[in-house]
């Protein structure tokens, strides 16, 4: 009698364990069907977005007027930032890499680090973050507002579709102004890392150059603009698309906010990853 309650509380372990094992495989599959139809759902609508866009542009229903201001508002108002950006990165890059050299490496090496640093990755990724910071959530919060105050279905009720007139101006811009914006914190950024290296490794602006020039290749800069086109289309995009998916008042301007901007540098982060195996092959 004993053995058949031991085997019985055997089976019951077992029956508990396998039950346990099951109901945890079936949260791990809803948490995943979750998020997979959450993503789903926010691709297809700014796919649909997309497709506005270039209908409004192919229409003709695009104002130049509004191209221009938005242009000025993400281009020309972020250059003191996108400076500042730059000068950082050129600066500790230069001072990483003349600490981390031995004198076993010539110091001219440096000019090679700092420039294949800052065009290649930290011009194109830190001036992406500065516009997700100024524009994108400056254009969910705008957009948004409209949306909860009802301003976009007032543009519904006299017949104007707020695509031409929000979306497309904001898309065109960031995809203009973005590489522009790149070539300038590109620019300052292998100045500033020149006479950081001059300054703490003592390296003369002669072999700065001539380490640059190494290991240069023209594809560089061109990789450096396309992802400053890449990541200036799809800033503007989400915070457009989680604008017009704003809902619940103040509290939720505040929510789409926060959410178009983790979703704007997540995005950026996996574009990035993937242009190098895309690209530099």
């Amino acid at each position: 009698m004993r053995k058949r309650g031991g085997a019985g509380c055997g089976i019951e372990s077992k029956a508990a364990m396998l039950t346990l094992v099951v109901n945890g495989l079936s949260g791990v599959v809803r948490a995943v069907g979750r998020v997979a139809l959450y993503a789903a759902r926010h691709a297809g609508g700014m796919g649909v977005l997309v497709g506005g866009v270039a209908k409004a542009i192919a229409s003709g229903k695009v104002h130049f007027r509004d191209v221009v201001a938005q242009s000025y508002t993400m281009g020309v108002q972020s250059v003191p930032l996108v400076c500042v950006t730059g000068v950082l990165s050129g600066v500790v890059t230069s001072q990483q890499g003349g600490y981390q050299f031995t004198s076993s490496i010539p110091l001219y090496i440096l000019g090679s680090v700092v420039t294949s640093s800052v065009i290649l990755e930290l011009g194109p990724v830190m001036t992406s973050f500065v516009l997700i910071g100024r524009v994108g959530a400056r254009i969910t919060a705008e957009i948004g507002t409209m949306q909860v105050s009802e301003q976009i279905d007032a543009l519904y009720s006299v017949g104007r579709d707020p695509v031409p007139a929000l979306a497309a101006p904001r898309l065109i811009a960031g995809t203009i102004t973005t590489p522009l914006l790149v070539g300038i914190a590109d620019l300052v950024g292998l100045f500033a890392g020149l006479v950081a290296a001059r300054s703490t490794v003592g390296l003369g602006p002669d072999a700065f150059l001539f380490g640059a020039r190494l290991f240069w290749h023209n594809w560089d800069l061109f990789y450096s603009l396309m992802k400053g086109v890449v990541f200036g289309f799809i800033i503007p995009l989400i915070s457009v698309h989680m604008g017009f998916r704003t809902r619940g008042g103040a509290e939720g301007v505040g929510r789409a906010t926060t959410t178009a901007v983790v979703f704007m540098i997540i995005s950026v982060l996996v574009l990035d990853a993937l242009f190098p195996p895309l690209f530099l092959n």
